[in-house]
């Protein structure tokens, strides 16, 4: 959870509002199935339903105040891989410090799946 205070009060953001705002900015770019669970025994991989997907992200909080996200995706078959994590980079990027003004540090994207 991120504090903030200003001259009106204080303001909390927790995880969830940035899992939820990453997954939905992710899985609105094209090419992208949706986003995937990170399983914890090397199971496999499973496809989120649309109200579970912030499941497929993971928050760190940086000691500068920022934050850093990790991504799990399924793509389209037979669409460029590099082209599409680019392009969820930036709409991510662009959604959440809109939102919550808050800097990304960065953000990883893995392509855990490929479905036909």
């Amino acid at each position: 959870m991120i504090k903030m205070e200003n001259t009106l009060g204080m303001i909390s953001i927790t995880d969830e509002v940035f899992t939820n705002l990453a997954g939905e900015a992710a899985t609105g770019c094209f090419g992208v199935k949706g986003m995937v669970a990170c399983p914890k025994e090397g199971g496999p991989w499973q496809l989120l339903r649309r109200e579970s997907m912030s499941k497929g992200v993971r928050v760190k909080h940086e000691a500068d105040g920022s934050v850093s996200l990790e991504l799990h995706i399924g793509v389209d078959t037979g669409v460029p891989i590099r082209t599409i994590v680019s392009s969820i980079i930036n709409e991510v990027s662009y959604k959440l410090e809109k939102s919550t003004g808050i800097p990304l540090n960065s953000i990883d994207v893995f392509v855990d799946a490929i479905i036909a």
